[in-house]
């Protein structure tokens, strides 16, 4: 059976497991955490990180970028990688947006302050790095909505991986209940679009033990 190393609070291991869903793919979790040492998982991934995709057949695959475009290789379809190579292109800018910039803006000092360190050592969040979160968010979640004016999907009329990579993130910052979704509605309505696909709504079921979710969080009509 192929695994996938998994944490739910991982952005990118969210996307490859939407990901093998989009594509039918079965496969079986391994929830792996990543914060305390595990000589077998490192011995797949010595950078000690999720994901990582175990085929059938033995191959390992590790960093999400990697695992997304093997997926595209072997298993084309449906293509969520683009039909053409501007649409490619644009979908690996905005994989790359949203991976990067959005996570480093606005992922991580949510995620980080008010789940992964209460998990972690219990400690308190900086509430700095909180309020820096929430107020980027409304940059993205503005240019979310700039990109749906245009296209049908963020990056063309085919759902694909900006979409995919996008909404995982976005599903962790509404998790911790610093989602501002009645002040962007066209974004809202986008991603209740993706919260409806039955590739995305194993995610939303999912709770992180002693920190629940927002009420509307898999509310599938919010």
């Amino acid at each position: 059976m192929r695994r996938l190393y998994h944490n739910t609070l991982s952005p990118t291991a969210r996307k490859v497991r939407v990901a093998l869903s989009e594509k039918r793919l079965e496969y079986e979790i391994v929830i792996e955490e990543t914060w305390v040492r595990n000589e077998s998982f490192l011995a797949r991934n010595p950078e000690g990180e999720v994901p990582v995709l175990e085929e059938p057949a033995g191959a390992i695959l590790c960093d999400p970028s990697a695992i997304c475009e093997y997926l595209e290789e072997v298993y084309p379809d449906p293509p969520l990688l683009g039909t053409d190579p501007r649409h490619r292109a644009e979908v690996r800018r905005l994989v790359a947006w949203f991976d990067r910039k959005f996570n480093r803006e606005v992922t991580e000092p949510i995620v980080q302050e008010k789940l992964l360190k209460r998990i972690i050592s219990g400690g308190a969040p900086d509430s700095r790095l909180i309020r820096a979160g929430r107020a980027n968010v409304h940059t993205h979640l503005k240019y979310i909505s700039w990109l749906i004016d245009r296209r049908r999907w963020l990056a063309g009329d085919v759902l694909s991986y900006a979409d995919i990579t996008a909404a995982c993130h976005l599903s962790l910052i509404d998790y911790a209940g610093d989602m501002p979704w009645d002040e962007h509605p066209q974004a809202k309505e986008w991603y209740a679009l993706i919260k409806c696909r039955p590739s995305f709504r194993p995610l939303l079921a999912e709770v992180v033990p002693h920190i629940p979710p927002p009420r509307h969080y898999s509310d599938l009509d919010f």
